[in-house]
């Protein structure tokens, strides 16, 4: 059996965060997603049985409405399977893009190249041995 999916948008992301945690309270419906649309619109999708989802929405709407800017409301209540198969792609899509750029760099030092951090280290150390050879020239100097 098909999920009905209900949507609420909103201007900004306060009347969003209330309406989703409206929705979920309300009603026997998961939270999908919340995207950011635009610069400002932010919309909170949700997915259950029928009636649930449309519960979930009205009382959405009325959370949005109390802190923010209700945009916009709708509920499809048999979306096909294309459109189920399109969110789940974009969430998808979403969560390669997120692996690829927090993914953390492997330096290949095989090569002898020494990375910034060691670099920095070996210059901290060459400069220690110069100032104690200097000052104990120095000292040597003085006593003669």
């Amino acid at each position: 059996m098909a999920k009905a999916l209900g949507m609420i948008e909103t201007k900004g992301i306060v009347g969003s965060i209330e309406a989703a945690d409206a929705m979920v309270k309300a009603s026997n419906v998961s939270l999908v997603k919340q995207e950011k649309v635009d610069a400002a619109l932010v919309t909170v999708l949700v997915q259950g049985d029928v009636s649930a989802v449309q519960a979930a929405v009205e009382t959405g709407k009325e959370a949005a409405e109390k802190v923010g800017e209700l945009i916009g409301h709708h509920v499809i209540p048999n979306p096909d399977d294309e459109t189920n198969d399109l969110l789940s792609k974009e969430e998808k899509a979403k969560q390669t893009t997120e692996k690829q750029t927090t993914k953390p760099k492997v330096s290949d030092n095989s090569e002898g190249e020494t990375s910034p951090k060691e670099e920095e280290s070996t210059q901290k150390t060459t400069s220690k041995r110069r100032q104690s050879s200097s000052s104990t020239k120095q000292k040597s100097n003085s006593n003669s």
